[in-house]
Protein backbone atom coordinates (compact mmCIF):
# COMPACT_ATOMS: atom_id res chain seq x y z
CA UNK A 1 0.00 0.00 0.00
CA UNK A 2 0.75 3.40 -1.18
CA UNK A 3 1.85 6.09 1.79
CA UNK A 4 -0.48 8.32 1.61
CA UNK A 5 0.18 12.17 0.66
CA UNK A 6 -0.72 14.78 2.94
CA UNK A 7 -0.21 18.41 2.67
CA UNK A 8 -0.58 21.31 5.18
CA UNK A 9 0.84 24.04 3.59
CA UNK A 10 -2.68 25.75 2.51
CA UNK A 11 -3.63 25.66 6.39
CA UNK A 12 -0.03 26.66 7.60
CA UNK A 13 0.11 29.69 5.35
CA UNK A 14 -3.31 30.77 4.72
CA UNK A 15 -5.44 28.93 6.72
CA UNK A 16 -6.82 32.29 8.61
CA UNK A 17 -6.47 34.45 5.44
CA UNK A 18 -8.29 32.37 2.93
CA UNK A 19 -9.60 28.80 4.63
CA UNK A 20 -11.41 27.48 1.33
CA UNK A 21 -8.33 28.14 -0.71
CA UNK A 22 -6.21 26.10 2.26
CA UNK A 23 -9.40 23.52 2.07
CA UNK A 24 -9.25 22.71 -1.92
CA UNK A 25 -5.60 23.07 -1.60
CA UNK A 26 -4.76 20.43 1.36
CA UNK A 27 -7.60 17.97 1.36
CA UNK A 28 -9.17 18.22 -2.66
CA UNK A 29 -5.52 18.96 -4.49
CA UNK A 30 -3.40 17.06 -2.39
CA UNK A 31 -5.89 14.80 0.36
CA UNK A 32 -7.72 13.36 -3.16
CA UNK A 33 -6.27 14.17 -6.47
CA UNK A 34 -2.96 13.22 -5.37
CA UNK A 35 -4.17 10.16 -3.48
CA UNK A 36 -6.33 8.82 -6.44
CA UNK A 37 -4.83 5.45 -7.33
CA UNK A 38 -5.38 4.89 -11.00
CA UNK A 39 -1.97 6.65 -12.08
CA UNK A 40 1.31 6.17 -9.94
CA UNK A 41 2.36 9.08 -8.02
CA UNK A 42 5.91 9.11 -10.04
CA UNK A 43 3.50 9.88 -13.17
CA UNK A 44 1.32 12.28 -11.70
CA UNK A 45 5.26 13.86 -10.43
CA UNK A 46 5.94 14.20 -13.99
CA UNK A 47 2.34 15.78 -15.49
CA UNK A 48 2.41 18.58 -12.77
CA UNK A 49 6.23 19.23 -13.78
CA UNK A 50 5.07 19.83 -17.26
CA UNK A 51 2.17 21.81 -16.57
CA UNK A 52 4.00 23.71 -14.51
CA UNK A 53 6.83 24.27 -17.33
CA UNK A 54 4.13 25.04 -19.99
CA UNK A 55 2.50 27.77 -17.73
CA UNK A 56 5.62 29.58 -17.40
CA UNK A 57 5.93 28.47 -13.38
CA UNK A 58 9.60 28.59 -12.97
CA UNK A 59 9.53 29.54 -9.06
CA UNK A 60 9.81 27.36 -5.61
CA UNK A 61 6.96 25.70 -6.53
CA UNK A 62 8.34 24.35 -9.39
CA UNK A 63 11.42 23.12 -7.40
CA UNK A 64 9.40 21.77 -4.78
CA UNK A 65 7.61 19.47 -7.72
CA UNK A 66 10.77 18.63 -9.42
CA UNK A 67 11.75 17.85 -5.66
CA UNK A 68 9.11 15.71 -5.15
CA UNK A 69 9.51 14.31 -8.67
CA UNK A 70 12.96 12.64 -7.43
CA UNK A 71 11.75 11.72 -3.95
CA UNK A 72 8.97 9.22 -5.98
CA UNK A 73 11.99 7.84 -8.74
CA UNK A 74 12.29 10.33 -11.30
CA UNK A 75 15.83 9.57 -12.25
CA UNK A 76 18.64 12.54 -13.65
CA UNK A 77 18.32 10.99 -17.26
CA UNK A 78 14.63 10.77 -17.10
CA UNK A 79 13.63 14.28 -15.94
CA UNK A 80 16.31 15.55 -18.41
CA UNK A 81 14.67 13.28 -21.16
CA UNK A 82 11.04 15.22 -19.82
CA UNK A 83 12.19 18.73 -19.92
CA UNK A 84 14.04 18.19 -23.54
CA UNK A 85 10.82 16.69 -24.62
CA UNK A 86 8.70 19.64 -23.46
CA UNK A 87 10.67 21.86 -24.64
CA UNK A 88 9.99 21.22 -28.39
CA UNK A 89 6.22 21.81 -27.57
CA UNK A 90 6.23 24.57 -24.94
CA UNK A 91 9.43 26.84 -25.43
CA UNK A 92 13.45 27.00 -25.80
CA UNK A 93 13.39 29.45 -22.96
CA UNK A 94 11.01 27.80 -20.46
CA UNK A 95 13.43 24.58 -20.96
CA UNK A 96 16.40 26.56 -20.18
CA UNK A 97 14.92 27.94 -16.70
CA UNK A 98 13.40 24.69 -15.91
CA UNK A 99 16.82 22.96 -16.50
CA UNK A 100 18.76 25.44 -14.38
CA UNK A 101 16.14 24.46 -11.33
CA UNK A 102 16.62 20.95 -12.03
CA UNK A 103 20.13 20.84 -12.19
CA UNK A 104 20.06 21.88 -8.32
CA UNK A 105 17.53 19.47 -7.69
CA UNK A 106 19.45 16.88 -9.00
CA UNK A 107 22.97 17.46 -7.90
CA UNK A 108 24.45 14.39 -7.39
CA UNK A 109 26.73 16.20 -4.56
CA UNK A 110 23.81 16.88 -2.41
CA UNK A 111 22.68 14.24 -0.35
CA UNK A 112 19.34 12.38 -0.64
CA UNK A 113 16.39 12.74 1.70
CA UNK A 114 16.63 9.88 4.55
CA UNK A 115 13.17 8.58 5.23
CA UNK A 116 13.11 10.22 8.33
CA UNK A 117 14.27 13.98 6.90
CA UNK A 118 11.16 13.09 4.20
CA UNK A 119 8.63 12.55 6.97
CA UNK A 120 10.06 15.29 9.35
CA UNK A 121 9.06 17.74 5.72
CA UNK A 122 5.55 16.48 5.92
CA UNK A 123 5.14 17.24 10.03
CA UNK A 124 4.59 20.28 11.74
CA UNK A 125 6.59 19.11 14.93
CA UNK A 126 10.48 17.91 15.56
CA UNK A 127 11.24 14.21 15.51
CA UNK A 128 13.88 14.43 17.77
CA UNK A 129 16.35 11.89 18.97
CA UNK A 130 16.17 8.38 19.29
CA UNK A 131 13.55 7.34 21.94
CA UNK A 132 15.48 7.03 25.58
CA UNK A 133 12.64 4.55 26.42
CA UNK A 134 13.20 2.18 23.48
CA UNK A 135 13.39 -0.89 25.63
CA UNK A 136 10.06 -0.74 25.64
CA UNK A 137 9.19 -0.52 21.81
CA UNK A 138 10.04 -3.17 19.15
CA UNK A 139 11.78 -1.16 16.17
CA UNK A 140 13.26 2.63 15.91
CA UNK A 141 11.34 5.46 17.77
CA UNK A 142 11.59 9.03 18.47
CA UNK A 143 11.06 11.22 21.23
CA UNK A 144 10.62 15.54 21.02
CA UNK A 145 10.11 17.22 24.35
CA UNK A 146 7.26 20.16 23.22
CA UNK A 147 6.46 21.05 27.08
CA UNK A 148 7.81 20.05 30.18
CA UNK A 149 5.60 22.58 31.95
CA UNK A 150 2.12 22.67 33.16
CA UNK A 151 1.34 20.07 30.88
CA UNK A 152 3.56 17.97 29.55
CA UNK A 153 3.67 16.98 25.88
CA UNK A 154 6.10 14.66 23.72
CA UNK A 155 5.96 13.94 20.17
CA UNK A 156 6.57 10.71 19.38
CA UNK A 157 7.53 9.25 16.06
CA UNK A 158 7.55 5.41 14.92
CA UNK A 159 9.48 4.22 12.10
CA UNK A 160 7.18 1.42 9.88
CA UNK A 161 6.46 -1.09 12.05
CA UNK A 162 7.49 0.19 15.18
CA UNK A 163 5.17 0.17 18.09
CA UNK A 164 5.42 0.24 22.01
CA UNK A 165 5.21 -3.10 24.56
CA UNK A 166 1.71 -3.26 26.11
CA UNK A 167 1.52 -0.61 29.10
CA UNK A 168 -0.49 0.86 31.63
CA UNK A 169 -0.55 4.18 33.03
CA UNK A 170 -1.63 3.65 36.34
CA UNK A 171 -3.35 6.43 38.84
CA UNK A 172 -5.56 6.30 42.33
CA UNK A 173 -7.40 9.84 40.61
CA UNK A 174 -7.23 11.18 37.48
CA UNK A 175 -4.17 10.26 35.20
CA UNK A 176 -4.12 8.48 31.76
CA UNK A 177 -2.93 9.54 28.85
CA UNK A 178 -4.32 11.44 25.21
CA UNK A 179 -2.89 10.87 21.97
CA UNK A 180 -3.78 13.53 18.96
CA UNK A 181 -2.29 12.12 15.57
CA UNK A 182 0.21 14.40 13.48
CA UNK A 183 1.24 12.73 10.75
CA UNK A 184 1.73 9.26 9.04
CA UNK A 185 -0.72 6.15 10.02
CA UNK A 186 -0.77 4.01 13.26
CA UNK A 187 -2.78 1.79 15.31
CA UNK A 188 -4.00 1.91 18.94
CA UNK A 189 -5.54 -0.91 20.86
CA UNK A 190 -6.65 -1.48 24.15
CA UNK A 191 -6.70 -5.06 25.98
CA UNK A 192 -9.70 -7.13 25.00
CA UNK A 193 -10.80 -4.63 21.95
CA UNK A 194 -10.32 -4.37 18.46
CA UNK A 195 -7.30 -2.13 17.32
CA UNK A 196 -8.28 1.14 15.57
CA UNK A 197 -6.84 2.90 12.71
CA UNK A 198 -5.01 6.23 13.56
CA UNK A 199 -4.44 9.35 10.68
CA UNK A 200 -3.35 12.71 11.08
CA UNK A 201 -5.75 14.34 13.39
CA UNK A 202 -7.27 11.46 15.09
CA UNK A 203 -6.99 11.82 19.05
CA UNK A 204 -7.43 8.95 21.38
CA UNK A 205 -8.17 9.32 25.36
CA UNK A 206 -6.44 6.68 27.50
CA UNK A 207 -8.11 6.21 30.49
CA UNK A 208 -5.61 5.19 33.45
CA UNK A 209 -5.47 1.79 34.61
CA UNK A 210 -6.49 0.40 31.07
CA UNK A 211 -3.66 -1.65 29.29
CA UNK A 212 -2.76 -0.85 25.89
CA UNK A 213 -0.36 0.06 23.01
CA UNK A 214 0.32 2.11 20.15
CA UNK A 215 2.23 2.80 16.77
CA UNK A 216 2.92 2.77 13.53
CA UNK A 217 1.10 0.80 10.66
CA UNK A 218 3.44 -2.01 8.66
CA UNK A 219 4.20 0.46 5.99
CA UNK A 220 4.22 4.12 7.47
CA UNK A 221 5.76 6.40 9.69
CA UNK A 222 4.02 7.88 12.19
CA UNK A 223 4.01 10.40 14.77
CA UNK A 224 1.70 11.63 17.39
CA UNK A 225 1.55 14.01 20.58
CA UNK A 226 1.38 12.19 23.76
CA UNK A 227 -0.27 14.94 26.62
CA UNK A 228 0.42 13.21 29.75
CA UNK A 229 -2.68 13.72 32.00
CA UNK A 230 -1.69 14.26 35.27
CA UNK A 231 -3.03 12.07 38.45
CA UNK A 232 -2.29 11.12 42.07
CA UNK A 233 -0.32 8.20 42.67
CA UNK A 234 0.76 8.24 38.71
CA UNK A 235 2.96 5.91 37.32
CA UNK A 236 3.91 3.45 34.01
CA UNK A 237 3.71 -0.18 34.43
CA UNK A 238 5.47 -1.31 30.84
CA UNK A 239 4.62 -5.19 30.08
CA UNK A 240 4.87 -7.85 27.30
CA UNK A 241 5.66 -6.70 23.48
CA UNK A 242 2.95 -7.02 21.05
CA UNK A 243 2.34 -10.26 19.53
CA UNK A 244 3.98 -10.48 16.49
CA UNK A 245 1.14 -12.81 14.90
CA UNK A 246 -1.68 -10.37 16.03
CA UNK A 247 0.38 -7.31 14.64
CA UNK A 248 0.68 -8.91 11.39
CA UNK A 249 -2.64 -9.06 10.75
CA UNK A 250 -3.30 -6.05 11.27
CA UNK A 251 -3.78 -4.33 7.32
Amino acid sequence: MAEKIVQTAGRKQLGDFAPMFAHLNDDVLFGEVWNEGVISVKTKCIITVVSLMASGITDSSLTYHLQNAKNNGVTKQEIAAIITHATMYVGWPKGWAVFRLAKEVWNEDSPALTEKEQFQNEIFFPIGEQNPYGDYFVGQSYLAPLSTEQVPIFNVTFEPACRNNWHIHHATKGGGQMLICVGGRGWYQEDGKEAVELHEGSIVNIPANIKHWHGAAKDSWFSHLALEISGENAKTQWCEPVSNDDYKKLL
